[in-house]
């Protein structure tokens, strides 16, 4: 892993990594995760850009929240930004990061410069059915009661039923799912839900002038697929899937993914 320095802003755990004059790429990551996602992909972004990577409220290192409502963590982020006195960075989000990525460009067009959203659905609908184990921890009446029991092994369990391919899922990862509230995953989900049924991603993103890099698994497990194609519609987006990939793609191929964001980067530049 990359040197890297660390930092607590407006409520979240920050930690940066690469020379601080690079451009800029900040990393979000989705619901039940935390910045650790990133790892295996950080080092070989971390040799060309200034990388900030963030805990969002109630996730890894930060602390909870009164609310989880997807524009008011944006509005954070911005904060955060602001704070390291950033601007037109590259904000990469994966699953519902995206979301966030997309509400902070809605919020605050001059702190982004380009957007990559990966494994992010981008409406209800392409929802699928979830795992049984994934379904059994979050749902009443079994999740309440097996949430604060959840062994290590069935952490991992749940992390790899969204992936396509065996992939080793870091302990720290583990850890900082381990500390993930109950309520606060319930609630985290239901506004991911309620920001993309209130517009869709793609029609949010239609509105806004940046270049967009989607990166679908051809083989997610959490969202249908061929839904990548919607991001079609949005100008100046370009869409690729990874065939082979599930939910997970900087863990399932972070080479590839590390490589097809550093090329988007590269782009904007």
């Amino acid at each position: 892993m990359a040197h890297e320095d660390v930092t607590h802003l407006h409520g979240m755990h920050v930690v940066r990594h690469g020379p601080r004059q690079a451009p800029p790429l900040v990393l979000i990551h989705g619901s039940g995760s935390s910045g650790g996602s990133w790892a295996p992909v950080v080092p070989a972004l971390a040799d060309r850009h200034h990388v900030i990577r963030v805990d969002l409220p109630g996730h890894g290192q930060s602390p909870p929240s009164p609310s989880y409502d997807v524009p008011e963590q944006a509005d954070r982020l911005a904060a955060v930004l602001d704070g390291l006195a950033l601007d037109r960075v590259t904000a990469i989000g994966h699953s519902s990061g995206g979301y966030i990525a997309t509400a902070l460009t809605e919020q605050r067009p001059d702190l982004v410069g380009s957007l990559a959203l990966i494994s992010s659905g981008p409406s209800p609908d392409a929802l699928l059915p979830q795992p049984a184990l994934l379904r059994m921890l979050i749902a009443p009446p079994l999740g309440p009661l097996l949430w604060p029991i959840r062994s290590d092994a069935m952490l991992r369990r749940g992390m790899t039923a969204v992936c396509n391919r065996p992939v080793d899922i870091p302990d720290k990862l583990v850890a900082e799912a381990r500390g993930i509230g109950y309520r606060t995953f319930r609630t985290v989900l239901r506004q991911n839900t309620a920001y993309i049924a209130e517009r869709s991603v793609p029609e949010r993103l239609a509105a806004l002038d940046v270049p967009v890099l989607v990166i679908f698994g051809a083989a997610d497990r959490r969202w249908e697929p061929s839904s990548a194609h919607h991001y079609d519609t949005v100008p100046n987006a370009r869409v690729e899937q990874l065939p082979g990939v599930g939910h997970l793609p900087m863990l399932e191929a972070p080479d590839l993914t590390a490589e097809l964001l550093l090329a988007f980067a590269a782009a904007r530049r």
